[in-house]
Protein backbone atom coordinates (compact mmCIF):
# COMPACT_ATOMS: atom_id res chain seq x y z
CA UNK A 1 0.00 0.00 0.00
CA UNK A 2 1.38 3.42 -0.95
CA UNK A 3 1.83 5.61 2.11
CA UNK A 4 3.61 8.41 0.30
CA UNK A 5 6.49 10.48 1.65
CA UNK A 6 7.01 11.00 5.37
CA UNK A 7 9.66 13.46 6.57
CA UNK A 8 10.52 13.55 10.28
CA UNK A 9 12.68 16.16 12.00
CA UNK A 10 14.78 16.81 8.89
CA UNK A 11 18.02 18.72 9.44
CA UNK A 12 20.07 19.67 6.42
CA UNK A 13 22.66 22.22 5.35
CA UNK A 14 26.11 22.78 3.98
CA UNK A 15 29.54 22.95 5.68
CA UNK A 16 29.36 25.67 8.28
CA UNK A 17 25.72 26.57 7.57
CA UNK A 18 22.53 24.85 8.64
CA UNK A 19 19.73 25.63 6.21
CA UNK A 20 16.77 23.73 7.66
CA UNK A 21 16.09 22.14 11.03
CA UNK A 22 13.20 20.28 12.59
CA UNK A 23 11.17 19.95 9.36
CA UNK A 24 8.41 17.34 9.47
CA UNK A 25 5.61 16.79 6.95
CA UNK A 26 3.89 14.24 4.71
CA UNK A 27 3.31 14.29 0.94
CA UNK A 28 0.47 11.91 0.25
CA UNK A 29 -0.30 9.82 -2.84
CA UNK A 30 -2.87 11.46 -5.06
CA UNK A 31 -1.99 14.96 -3.88
CA UNK A 32 0.13 17.89 -5.05
CA UNK A 33 2.16 19.39 -2.20
CA UNK A 34 3.75 22.78 -2.91
CA UNK A 35 6.78 24.19 -1.08
CA UNK A 36 6.77 27.98 -0.79
CA UNK A 37 9.25 30.47 0.62
CA UNK A 38 11.37 33.49 -0.22
CA UNK A 39 14.73 33.20 -1.97
CA UNK A 40 17.16 31.37 0.29
CA UNK A 41 14.43 29.81 2.43
CA UNK A 42 15.71 26.32 1.65
CA UNK A 43 13.19 25.05 -0.90
CA UNK A 44 15.79 23.49 -3.23
CA UNK A 45 17.78 22.18 -0.26
CA UNK A 46 14.67 20.46 1.10
CA UNK A 47 13.85 18.81 -2.22
CA UNK A 48 17.42 17.64 -2.76
CA UNK A 49 17.51 16.13 0.72
CA UNK A 50 14.20 14.35 0.18
CA UNK A 51 15.58 12.80 -3.02
CA UNK A 52 18.66 11.55 -1.18
CA UNK A 53 20.97 13.95 -3.03
CA UNK A 54 22.12 15.74 0.13
CA UNK A 55 23.15 14.20 3.45
CA UNK A 56 20.59 15.02 6.11
CA UNK A 57 19.68 14.26 9.68
CA UNK A 58 16.28 13.02 10.67
CA UNK A 59 14.32 10.69 8.44
CA UNK A 60 12.76 10.59 4.97
CA UNK A 61 10.70 7.51 4.17
CA UNK A 62 8.77 6.56 1.05
CA UNK A 63 5.98 4.06 1.63
CA UNK A 64 7.56 3.29 4.98
CA UNK A 65 11.06 2.60 3.59
CA UNK A 66 14.00 4.86 4.41
CA UNK A 67 15.15 6.76 1.31
CA UNK A 68 18.67 7.04 2.72
CA UNK A 69 18.89 3.24 2.72
CA UNK A 70 18.16 2.93 -0.99
CA UNK A 71 20.87 2.60 -3.61
CA UNK A 72 21.06 5.02 -6.53
CA UNK A 73 19.18 2.76 -8.95
CA UNK A 74 16.63 1.82 -6.31
CA UNK A 75 15.87 5.49 -5.71
CA UNK A 76 15.63 6.12 -9.45
CA UNK A 77 12.99 3.40 -9.74
CA UNK A 78 10.67 5.03 -7.23
CA UNK A 79 11.57 8.76 -7.20
CA UNK A 80 11.54 10.92 -10.32
CA UNK A 81 13.24 14.26 -9.73
CA UNK A 82 13.62 17.35 -11.91
CA UNK A 83 15.98 19.90 -10.33
CA UNK A 84 16.44 23.50 -11.34
CA UNK A 85 18.83 24.01 -14.24
CA UNK A 86 18.65 20.34 -15.19
CA UNK A 87 21.10 19.48 -17.94
CA UNK A 88 19.70 19.68 -21.43
CA UNK A 89 22.78 20.59 -23.47
CA UNK A 90 23.96 17.10 -24.32
CA UNK A 91 23.44 17.23 -28.08
CA UNK A 92 20.59 14.73 -27.82
CA UNK A 93 17.31 15.07 -29.65
CA UNK A 94 14.15 15.64 -27.65
CA UNK A 95 13.17 11.99 -28.07
CA UNK A 96 16.59 10.72 -27.00
CA UNK A 97 16.40 12.92 -23.90
CA UNK A 98 12.90 11.69 -23.05
CA UNK A 99 14.02 8.06 -23.45
CA UNK A 100 16.61 8.59 -20.70
CA UNK A 101 13.69 8.44 -18.27
CA UNK A 102 13.53 4.68 -18.82
CA UNK A 103 17.20 4.13 -17.88
CA UNK A 104 16.48 2.90 -14.31
CA UNK A 105 14.43 0.01 -15.70
CA UNK A 106 16.95 -1.11 -18.32
CA UNK A 107 19.86 -3.51 -18.00
CA UNK A 108 23.47 -2.37 -18.20
CA UNK A 109 23.73 -2.61 -22.00
CA UNK A 110 20.02 -2.67 -22.79
CA UNK A 111 18.62 -0.05 -25.16
CA UNK A 112 15.08 1.37 -25.10
CA UNK A 113 12.71 -0.61 -27.30
CA UNK A 114 9.78 0.26 -29.52
CA UNK A 115 7.36 0.35 -26.59
CA UNK A 116 9.59 2.84 -24.76
CA UNK A 117 9.76 5.00 -27.87
CA UNK A 118 5.97 5.02 -28.20
CA UNK A 119 5.58 6.02 -24.55
CA UNK A 120 8.19 8.77 -24.82
CA UNK A 121 6.60 10.18 -27.97
CA UNK A 122 3.18 10.07 -26.34
CA UNK A 123 4.45 11.99 -23.32
CA UNK A 124 6.13 14.58 -25.53
CA UNK A 125 2.85 15.04 -27.40
CA UNK A 126 0.95 15.31 -24.13
CA UNK A 127 3.24 18.14 -23.07
CA UNK A 128 2.93 19.77 -26.51
CA UNK A 129 6.60 19.02 -27.19
CA UNK A 130 6.14 16.42 -29.93
CA UNK A 131 7.53 18.85 -32.51
CA UNK A 132 10.89 18.72 -30.70
CA UNK A 133 11.27 14.92 -30.80
CA UNK A 134 13.91 15.03 -33.54
CA UNK A 135 15.38 18.44 -32.74
CA UNK A 136 18.77 18.87 -31.06
CA UNK A 137 18.18 20.01 -27.46
CA UNK A 138 20.78 22.75 -27.97
CA UNK A 139 18.51 24.40 -30.53
CA UNK A 140 15.53 24.67 -28.17
CA UNK A 141 14.54 27.64 -26.04
CA UNK A 142 14.63 27.33 -22.26
CA UNK A 143 10.90 26.72 -22.10
CA UNK A 144 11.01 24.12 -24.87
CA UNK A 145 13.87 22.29 -23.15
CA UNK A 146 11.88 22.30 -19.92
CA UNK A 147 8.97 20.55 -21.61
CA UNK A 148 11.29 17.82 -22.90
CA UNK A 149 12.91 17.42 -19.48
CA UNK A 150 9.47 17.16 -17.92
CA UNK A 151 8.65 14.37 -20.39
CA UNK A 152 11.84 12.54 -19.39
CA UNK A 153 10.92 12.90 -15.71
CA UNK A 154 7.31 11.81 -16.10
CA UNK A 155 8.10 8.63 -18.05
CA UNK A 156 10.55 7.55 -15.35
CA UNK A 157 8.97 4.98 -13.02
CA UNK A 158 8.04 6.68 -9.77
CA UNK A 159 5.82 6.77 -6.74
CA UNK A 160 7.17 10.17 -5.73
CA UNK A 161 7.57 13.04 -8.22
CA UNK A 162 9.82 15.89 -7.06
CA UNK A 163 10.05 19.08 -9.13
CA UNK A 164 12.04 22.21 -8.29
CA UNK A 165 10.26 25.24 -9.79
CA UNK A 166 9.08 23.33 -12.88
CA UNK A 167 6.88 26.21 -13.99
CA UNK A 168 9.59 28.89 -13.94
CA UNK A 169 10.62 28.76 -17.66
CA UNK A 170 7.09 28.22 -18.96
CA UNK A 171 4.57 30.68 -20.38
CA UNK A 172 0.98 30.81 -19.11
CA UNK A 173 -0.35 28.30 -21.62
CA UNK A 174 2.35 25.72 -20.92
CA UNK A 175 1.89 26.17 -17.18
CA UNK A 176 -1.63 24.90 -17.74
CA UNK A 177 -0.21 21.98 -19.75
CA UNK A 178 2.18 21.25 -16.87
CA UNK A 179 -0.63 21.44 -14.33
CA UNK A 180 -2.76 18.96 -16.28
CA UNK A 181 0.18 16.53 -16.40
CA UNK A 182 0.82 16.87 -12.65
CA UNK A 183 -2.85 16.40 -11.82
CA UNK A 184 -2.96 13.26 -13.97
CA UNK A 185 0.20 11.95 -12.28
CA UNK A 186 -1.32 12.49 -8.84
CA UNK A 187 -4.59 10.91 -9.95
CA UNK A 188 -2.61 7.83 -11.03
CA UNK A 189 -1.38 7.47 -7.43
CA UNK A 190 1.91 9.38 -7.25
CA UNK A 191 2.77 11.82 -4.48
CA UNK A 192 3.77 15.10 -6.16
CA UNK A 193 6.10 17.48 -4.31
CA UNK A 194 7.13 20.72 -6.00
CA UNK A 195 8.52 24.14 -5.22
CA UNK A 196 7.32 27.32 -6.88
CA UNK A 197 7.84 31.06 -6.69
CA UNK A 198 4.29 31.49 -7.99
CA UNK A 199 2.34 31.56 -4.73
CA UNK A 200 -0.98 32.00 -6.50
CA UNK A 201 -0.36 28.96 -8.70
CA UNK A 202 0.11 26.95 -5.49
CA UNK A 203 -2.90 28.53 -3.74
CA UNK A 204 -5.14 27.58 -6.66
CA UNK A 205 -3.89 24.10 -7.45
CA UNK A 206 -1.97 22.48 -4.57
CA UNK A 207 -3.69 20.21 -2.07
CA UNK A 208 -1.19 21.20 0.63
CA UNK A 209 1.19 24.10 1.19
CA UNK A 210 4.50 23.88 3.05
CA UNK A 211 5.72 27.38 3.91
CA UNK A 212 9.43 27.71 4.74
CA UNK A 213 11.19 30.58 6.47
CA UNK A 214 13.86 31.29 9.07
CA UNK A 215 15.29 27.81 8.56
CA UNK A 216 12.14 25.98 9.59
CA UNK A 217 8.68 24.93 8.47
CA UNK A 218 6.40 27.87 9.25
CA UNK A 219 3.17 26.18 8.22
CA UNK A 220 1.69 23.01 6.74
CA UNK A 221 -1.76 23.94 5.46
CA UNK A 222 -4.51 22.86 3.12
CA UNK A 223 -5.34 26.08 1.22
CA UNK A 224 -8.94 25.04 0.61
CA UNK A 225 -9.60 24.44 4.31
CA UNK A 226 -7.21 26.76 6.15
CA UNK A 227 -8.58 29.71 8.07
CA UNK A 228 -7.75 33.03 6.43
CA UNK A 229 -5.87 34.25 9.51
CA UNK A 230 -3.62 31.18 9.65
CA UNK A 231 -2.91 31.18 5.92
CA UNK A 232 -2.28 34.93 5.74
CA UNK A 233 -0.07 34.78 8.83
CA UNK A 234 2.13 32.06 7.34
CA UNK A 235 2.51 33.90 4.03
CA UNK A 236 3.33 37.18 5.78
CA UNK A 237 5.96 35.45 7.89
CA UNK A 238 7.55 34.13 4.69
CA UNK A 239 7.05 37.04 2.27
CA UNK A 240 6.42 40.16 4.32
CA UNK A 241 3.36 42.45 4.06
CA UNK A 242 0.94 40.62 1.77
CA UNK A 243 -2.83 40.29 1.73
CA UNK A 244 -5.26 37.53 0.78
CA UNK A 245 -8.38 38.19 -1.25
CA UNK A 246 -11.12 35.81 -2.32
CA UNK A 247 -10.93 34.82 -5.97
CA UNK A 248 -13.09 32.23 -7.74
CA UNK A 249 -13.75 30.32 -4.55
CA UNK A 250 -10.12 30.30 -3.48
CA UNK A 251 -7.44 32.70 -2.35
CA UNK A 252 -5.25 35.16 -4.22
CA UNK A 253 -2.17 36.74 -2.63
CA UNK A 254 -1.48 40.39 -3.41
CA UNK A 255 1.19 42.81 -2.29
CA UNK A 256 0.07 44.61 0.85
CA UNK A 257 2.42 47.58 0.35
CA UNK A 258 1.77 50.58 -1.81
CA UNK A 259 4.24 50.80 -4.75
Amino acid sequence: MNKGLRVENLRVGYPGREVLAGVSFAARPGQITAVLGANGAGKSTLLRAVCGLLPAGGGCALDGESIAGLGTRQRARCIACLPQRAGGELGLTGLEMALLGFSPTLGLLEQPGAAHTRQALAMLERLEAGAFAYTDMRRLSEGQRQLVLLARTLVQPHRLLVLDEPDAPLDRHHRRVLLAALQADAAAGAAVLLSSHDVNFALRHAHRLLVLGQGRLLADLCPGQAQEQALAGALRAAFGPVELVRHRGGWLMIDGEEP
